[in-house]
């Protein structure tokens, strides 16, 4: 889903208050998946992160998600976006006394969208690396829905991410808010270092100079659980059934199930009608990573 791409880019200015339907995966990075990431860094990155002090945070694992995003109403027009939390990361920021305190903060590290304007907004206003892919979405007889994001800019014709979300029969739904995170210890504070400037086809990828942290928040009273298939590549059931809607190239896929040390099957989520919101960022100079 995606707005008209003829139009200038602008400039929109936080805050965005936005509404779609989130599908969620949670994950959590145990020291050993943390290990693997470090020796697989293209997989957290895209490359022109990678090329840059932006990949070189230290990755101290714990709770993450992968999110996919259909929003209907934004401040750019509708579109589509996925974004990867791998957990918490380390980073320093000096404190009222001007001594520099070490601090550990979520982080996304990468993300797509189906359009130019919030790839720029995204990356200017609160350094979320924001890249262009096609999203392609399927859906299924039992209500599923079959989703896979492949980059626009980088060479490959495989997707990145590759799954479907079944939902479970009969149970009902309920309304969940991300604004209860903090009184039951969940971080949900994004810290994102500056961005590297690409040379992106639609002037789409600006860079910046400032830190940023962010709070984004996330309501829904229409939610529901589901399963998720995270078996990647193209199996016969895939060939047979869904036509392919899962990716063409098997070989280029990295980890099994998507997640390194996952299990083909995880719990997820999906939030119908929700309310999403991005506030104005907090910034600061700090040091190279």
């Amino acid at each position: 889903m995606a707005s008209s791409d003829n139009t200038p880019i602008t400039q929109v200015n936080a805050p965005w208050t936005l509404k779609g339907t989130v599908y969620s995966i949670p994950l959590y990075s145990s020291t050993a998946t943390v290990s693997t990431l470090d020796t697989h860094k293209p997989f957290l990155y895209p490359p022109l992160e990678l090329e840059s002090n932006f990949s070189q945070g230290k990755l101290l694992g714990g709770a993450g998600a992968i999110q996919i995003i259909r929003y209907t109403e934004s401040p750019v027009g509708p579109y589509d976006e996925l974004l990867l939390v791998p957990g918490a990361y380390t980073y320093e920021k000096e404190d009222g006394d001007g001594k520099i305190q070490k601090q550990r903060g979520p982080r996304i590290t990468r993300i797509y969208v189906s359009q130019k304007y919030t790839c720029w907004n995204g990356r200017t206003h609160w350094n979320i690396p924001k890249h262009l892919a096609c999203f392609t979405f399927t859906g299924h007889a039992d209500k599923g829905m079959t989703i896979s994001v492949t980059p626009l800019d980088e060479n490959t014709t495989a997707p990145y991410f590759s799954a479907t979300f079944k939902p479970i029969p009969y149970l009902p739904s309920f309304p969940v808010t991300t604004g209860i995170a903090k009184y039951i210890g969940i971080d949900l504070d994004l810290v994102q270092p500056p961005l590297p400037e690409g040379k992106g086809a639609k002037g789409e990828l600006p860079g910046t100079d400032l830190w940023c942290k962010i709070t984004p928040y996330q309501a829904s009273s229409n939610t529901s659980l589901g399963w998720w298939d995270m078996k990647q590549g193209v199996t016969e059931e895939d060939a047979l059934l869904n036509s392919q809607a899962r990716g063409e190239a098997s070989v280029e896929v990295e980890h099994e199930n998507w997640w390194p040390g996952s299990r083909r099957w995880r719990i997820g989520m999906v939030m119908e009608a929700a309310v999403i919101s991005f506030p104005e960022g907090q910034y600061w100079k700090g040091p190279n990573l």
